[in-house]
């Protein structure tokens, strides 16, 4: 499955914080990275823990943008 990684730089953290919009129940941010590259790796990392604990209740994945 395809989910959508949000990577954005925290001026209050002093770092680039991951959000996974279709995890939102999970927790947010939900991994961080002191460099864009670190942040994208832990962000795949924790999608991985995410789906290999799939127990039939991974949600669907959902476009972030819809374009008419």
């Amino acid at each position: 499955m395809k989910y959508t990684i949000v990577i954005q730089w925290s001026e209050a953290d002093n770092c680039f914080v991951v959000f996974l919009p279709d995890f939102e129940s999970v927790m947010q941010p939900v991994t961080h990275g002191d460099t864009y590259d670190e942040a994208l790796q832990n962000a795949q990392e924790v999608l991985s823990l995410l789906t290999e604990l799939d127990d039939g209740k991974l949600p669907k994945p959902q476009p972030l943008l819809q374009i008419a």
